[in-house]
């Protein structure tokens, strides 16, 4: 059999190594197009070693029963990462986390590429879109992607930015909030499009709770940003503390402004003010903080949160942040094969996709590359489903969330996946007593999830002879 022409993958981060990788190990020939070199750097990077760690050296919670990340990893291990093989290889004491030597993980994942017999590393820079020959191309750049693409992606999307400062809002999950004390009601009773006049879920304050609230919103810590961040805020995005910061009763006038509600419970009693919660994906398992996009640091923002009634237990989905993004609006641009709808041949992966977090955006350079290389087998072969992790993610990017909202990165989390109802009973018939439910229906799911993952692997393997 001939050899298939090559796969071009331009960005050698985390995710674009890992679809490398997976496009060799199908037996098809790969060219990974990598601009640091010797002498050039980016803003970020200190080295030019493949799947350089720019931040923190933990890809986070390993456990894969009980946690989406573990999940996330479990399913990548089956599916032959050598983002995960190098990552366990390389790994550093860390509790229940996965955490690696930096430079040891990085010269593994280099030096793997480099001996693959099917990959060849091409260190450059490719300014603007590739060329019109490269039939079957892998963009996988993160969030530093060069000026001179992101320029050319821009005018091939008609899209006004890909780089701003984006202020993000937190999501909670749904079955962590108080409805003993939050309630559902649009405001105004007014029925969006799908009918709905009860959309948002509200949580009250009384003014001793307002007052006391934003008091720790102005005093709490701030993220700072490095020099290189300093980009326009994404307009209409500007951070709760920063609205306080412009008098008391801003909020109160703004986001949280509690006109055209009524507590159901006290309907006599006027809130002083109403946090807004609604509903953030189709599943209607996570639901986003209305108005809350914040730079305070992570651990403050639980804190200052959980003052809310209502979301005094609230377990985040993701906290919110503020900071240089370049991603694309992936349901309105990506079709379910990571496609550009405008140039279906290109195709990308990693965090440009609009996921967060390493290990995330290494999985969408895994699916992009087996996605790729299917094709070019001729053998096309279907996304993961959606009852795993890499799935969930994929559907996240490509059309998960609500028809009309703001597409937002987000990382993995049980929220993605299709629900479950929490057992009752265990394996032996004893009774679950309710407070281990929510755990119980965790493992459920990556149960699940790793049955579907292996139904899937099991007609997605297309190879040629090495």
């Amino acid at each position: 059999m001939s050899s298939p022409s090559p796969i071009h993958v331009i960005g050698g981060g985390l995710a674009g190594s890992e679809a490398a990788w997976q496009i060799a190990q199908a037996g098809v020939p790969v060219i990974l197009h990598e601009m640091r070199r010797p002498g050039v750097r980016t803003d970020a990077h200190h080295t030019d070693g493949l799947a350089e760690l720019v931040c923190s050296n933990s890809f986070r919670s390993d456990d894969w029963e009980y946690n989406a990340v573990g999940l996330l990893h479990a399913e990548m291990r089956r599916l032959d990462s050598v983002i995960m093989a190098c990552g366990d290889a390389h790994q550093v004491p860390a509790g229940g986390a996965l955490a690696v030597d930096r430079d040891g993980f990085s010269n593994a994942v280099t030096e793997r590429l480099h001996a693959h017999p099917h990959v060849t590393v091409v260190r450059e820079e490719i300014a603007g879109l590739p060329p019109a020959d490269w039939d079957s191309v892998i963009v996988a750049t993160g969030p530093l992607t060069s000026p001179a693409l992101a320029d050319a992606i821009l005018s091939l999307t008609g899209e006004e930015s890909l780089s701003f400062f984006d202020a993000i809002a937190p999501i909670v999950h749904a079955d962590s909030i108080d409805f003993d004390i939050a309630w559902r009601q649009s405001r105004y009773d007014k029925e969006g499009p799908g009918g709905d006049a009860a959309a948002y879920v509200n949580c009250p304050m009384d003014k001793a709770t307002y007052d006391a609230f934003i008091d720790a919103l102005l005093s709490g810590p701030k993220a700072e940003f490095k020099e290189w961040e300093n980009v326009p805020y994404f307009d209409g995005c500007l951070p709760i503390e920063v609205m306080a910061e412009r008098g008391r009763e801003t909020l109160r006038h703004g986001p949280m402004k509690p006109i055209g509600l009524t507590n159901p419970r006290d309907p006599t009693v006027k809130p002083h003010a109403i946090v807004q919660l609604r509903q953030d994906n189709a599943l209607g398992t996570l639901f986003n903080m209305v108005g809350f996009q914040t730079k305070l640091k992570h651990g403050a923002q639980a804190e200052v949160f959980r003052m809310i009634p209502g979301l005094q237990n609230a377990q985040f989905a993701r906290l919110g942040g503020l900071h240089r993004n370049t991603f694309l609006n992936s349901p309105r641009l990506l079709d379910r094969q990571l496609r550009l709808k405008a140039m279906p041949r290109l195709r990308f992966a990693g965090q440009v996709t609009g996921v967060e977090g390493y290990v995330e955006s290494a999985a969408m350079g895994l699916v992009a590359g087996r996605l790729a290389a299917a094709e070019r087998l001729g053998a096309p072969i279907e996304a993961p489903p959606p009852e795993t992790a890499l799935g969930a993610l994929i559907e996240h990017i490509t059309g998960g969330h609500l028809d009309g909202a703001k597409f937002q990165p987000m990382n993995v989390n049980y929220g993605l996946l299709p629900p479950l109802e929490a057992p009752r009973v265990d394996a032996e018939g004893r009774r679950i007593p309710p407070k281990d439910r929510g755990r119980a229906k965790k493992r459920l799911m990556s149960l699940r999830a790793l049955e579907a993952l292996d139904a899937w692997r099991g007609g997605t393997s297309p190879t040629v002879a090495a």
